[in-house]
């Protein structure tokens, strides 16, 4: 009898596919299933909702799950997948896992409030209570399955299978997680998912390594269409300083809505410098975070891993430099006077403190909005920088009248050609490269500058791709994709109506008289009714 034939091995992208968040996964092998990250979507309303929706798979069929690094798009349904029944490990660097220790409960403790929030304005429209995704005991079970793993070493995850990470440079504890699936005789078959990767002369840490000769390669795409000049850290800081210089007004304040993890040190241990050397006279920077304040001290903990660790501690040191951690301290900061400076998360402006900041200085002129990073479409960030000239906080509309600026040298991701770099360095690549982790346009732009290494693929949501030693073949998938991908990256009808609305109270509010007024509502309800028939 002829042996049986081995099942197939199977790579399905159910995150980060045609779009930049929610990154996760699932590479189904004969010793069992896995996950390479357990992120949430941000974005659109229609993306944000599959993080409500069910998993497209049964997480107690999960095994392992392998984690690229801390930030919420990688990691934050992590407690989701366990308290649906994922009972396995989660290995992470050690950097990562301490990150996680306040980064999940941090996530958490923001869905229990915003979720009251909104379940507020819902009985108000007798529209049924939502829950939030996940609580903290979900959150401590997670942080129980953190198994701590060093660079370069080969651990077993799964029967059959091995795995070791890589330094991608991105930020604290971020890794490239490099996977060999045993295939009997046959020689192993080898995938590395590149993670996030951080661009060459980081602030805080070194170039993004990896492995050379793979059969596969899982490579992220976020600014897969964009060039940046050569830069040094003189010159990151000295377009910082210029910034700053700018924005100073006597009343006024500079908010700079910032990651609380990585982007926010980043930015302290510029601006602090600049004040050292006096290129920048004493300002107060509060940052506005317990998140980044928690971070800040798992930072310090891995000093000894930064690149610059020591003039990051003496940075953290600074008189000028103050941390918020209650409401009320939180609060308080609305009623500054003199010219300060705020560091607040969420670094898209999609949650958190920074959109307290912004209700109270969009509308001033005084204000500067100066955005570090990237801004995915759908996103609050994304319709201030793209030039909206009024926006909804929270249900209240706002004109837009600070500054909005924005400078790309703190990005913590490689820029095209770093990404291209990378890639050939990891060649020969065997079997196939597939795009993650970007919208359209730098997927496209991505795929076309590595033609030349190997065969190059932009998979969809939820799609499923049977891998061989000699190429991938797409296979049907048990279940349809939860997203279109026209769905994906793009702003959807939610946006639609709150751009809608802000354009009504415009119109009205520039309508000559009040005749004119009652025209434009009487219009407007005509409209609504030959629409509803």
């Amino acid at each position: 009898m002829p042996p049986t034939p081995a099942p197939p091995i199977r790579l399905q992208f159910h995150g980060a596919a045609g779009g930049v968040t929610g990154s996760c996964f699932r590479l189904e092998t004969p010793g069992g299933a896995l996950l390479v990250d357990c992120g949430m979507f941000q974005g659109s309303k229609t993306e944000k909702e599959l993080n409500y929706r069910p998993f497209p798979f049964d997480p107690a069929t999960i095994g392992a799950v392998l984690l690229t690094h801390a930030h919420i798009d990688h990691s934050g349904l992590l407690p989701k997948l366990v308290r649906e029944g994922f009972t396995g490990a989660i290995h992470a660097t050690d950097a990562t896992c301490d990150l996680l220790s306040v980064m999940l409960p941090d996530s958490a403790h923001i869905q229990a409030i915003e979720v009251s929030q909104l379940n507020r304005r819902r009985a108000r429209r007798s529209i049924h209570a939502v829950d939030p995704i996940y609580d903290g005991a979900d959150v401590d079970r997670t942080l129980a399955q953190l198994t701590p793993q060093p660079y370069g070493a080969w651990f077993a995850p799964l029967p059959g299978l091995r795995a070791r990470l890589w330094n991608a440079g991105h930020m604290l504890g971020s890794a490239s997680v490099e996977v060999e699936i045993a295939q009997g005789p046959d020689a192993p078959l080898r995938l590395l998912f590149s993670g996030d990767l951080g661009p060459d002369a980081k602030l805080l840490h070194p170039d993004p390594d990896g492995p050379e000769g793979v059969d596969y390669l899982v490579l992220e795409s976020t600014y897969g269409d964009t060039d940046r000049p050569a830069t040094t850290e003189a010159a990151r800081r000295a377009l910082l300083r210029d910034e700053v210089r700018a924005a100073m007004r006597p009343d006024g304040a500079l908010l700079i809505p910032s990651f609380a993890v990585e982007r926010a040190q980043e930015i302290i241990a510029d601006l602090m410098t600049l004040m050292a050397e006096g290129e920048l006279p004493p300002i107060p920077v509060h940052v506005d975070s317990p998140l980044a304040t928690r971070a800040t001290e798992v930072f310090y903990r891995h000093r000894r891993d930064l690149s610059d660790g020591a003039g990051f501690r003496a940075g953290l040191q600074s008189r000028n430099l103050q941390f918020t951690q209650t409401v009320e301290q939180s609060k308080a900061l609305d009623r500054l006077e003199g010219f300060h400076i705020v560091l607040a998360a969420s670094g898209m402006c999609e949650a958190g403190r920074i959109r307290h900041r912004l209700k109270n200085w969009i509308w001033r002129e005084a204000a500067t909005v100066l955005f570090v990073g990237f801004q995915a479409e759908g996103t609050l960030g994304r319709i201030l920088r793209d030039g909206a000239r009024s926006i909804r906080i929270q249900g209240e509309a706002f004109d837009v009248r600070a500054r909005i600026r924005s400078i790309d040298l703190y990005s913590g991701h490689a820029d095209a050609g770093e990404l291209v770099d990378w890639a050939q360095a990891r060649a020969p690549v065997r079997a196939g490269i597939f795009l993650v982790h970007g919208e359209p346009a730098a997927l496209s732009a991505l795929q076309a500058r590595l033609g030349g290494l190997a065969e190059v693929s932009v998979p969809e949501l939820d799609t499923c791709h049977t891998l061989s030693a000699t190429g991938a073949s797409r296979t049907e998938s048990a279940a349809p994709p939860r997203l279109r991908p026209e769905q994906v990256a793009k702003l959807d009808w939610h946006n639609d109506v709150s751009r809608l609305i802000l354009d009504i109270n415009d119109a009205l509010k520039d309508a000559a008289d009040e005749k004119a007024r009652l025209v434009l509502i009487r219009r407007l309800r005509r409209a609504l009714e030959d629409a509803r028939g």
